[in-house]
């Protein structure tokens, strides 16, 4: 599911508090029948609830095989752990070539995919993506979203995904929501949001008059 909306909607809040960083003031977070909002993190981690912060937060002095082993910290299946380390190269091969490498001095694009790998690493049943495309370029962005939508359809991950970026999420989710000032204020299916006039002018950049341009300059030709 992708969670729309603007800066200081209140996307990373509501990961925050899905994740037990935060504590909400009123209501209840459940998954797969857990109550969460009383649990801590850890414990949280503990039932495949993950999250990758907005910003990365690796730990810049430790290589790539030490921060993808932090992903792991909670695990104690060393042949589970071995096993998803291939998976996470087969992902992200560029990673295998930075193995030794500090987490520091890896691009920004190479960061997402470490900050992503490490969150898979604790084998989630959920993953709570915050703002991945921030600050990379367009094609990387384009991959990194191919990426997601692999490990949704082809392993059965569910991903919670805040994005800024509605038409590269709304192209992978099946549903999606828009936040404004902490409220939803539309919700539906990817295609629904993605045909509603507000979302279009406000997300997608294109009105109603674009639209029609574009349809006569396509009967044209």
């Amino acid at each position: 599911m992708a969670v729309l909306g603007p800066n200081g909607a209140g996307k990373t809040t509501l990961l925050r508090t899905v994740s037990g960083v935060l504590r909400p003031r009123r209501g209840t977070i459940r998954a797969n029948g857990q109550r969460l909002d009383r649990l801590s993190p850890a414990r949280i981690v503990r039932l495949g609830i993950v999250q990758v912060p907005e910003g990365r937060q690796l730990f810049p002095e430790l290589s790539v095989s030490e921060n993808l082993r932090m992903g792991a910290y909670t695990r104690r299946d060393r042949s589970g752990v071995h096993r998803d380390l291939r998976r996470a190269f087969e992902l992200f091969p560029v990673l295998r070539e930075r193995l030794k490498q500090p987490a520091g001095t890896l691009s920004g694009g190479e960061q997402q995919m470490l900050a992503i790998a490490r969150g898979l690493m604790a084998r989630p049943k959920v993953l709570l993506l915050d703002e991945p495309s921030l600050g990379l370029a367009p094609a990387l962005v384009t991959q990194l979203f191919q990426t997601i939508r692999e490990l949704n359809r082809q392993e059965g991950l569910t991903v919670l995904l805040a994005e800024q970026n509605a038409r590269q999420a709304l192209r992978i989710a099946h549903r999606a929501c828009v936040l404004e000032l902490g409220r939803v204020v539309l919700t539906g299916s990817a295609q629904e949001l993605q045909d509603d006039e507000r979302v279009r002018q406000r997300y997608l950049g294109q009105s109603q008059s674009h639209r029609e341009e574009v349809r006569a300059e396509e009967e044209k030709s």
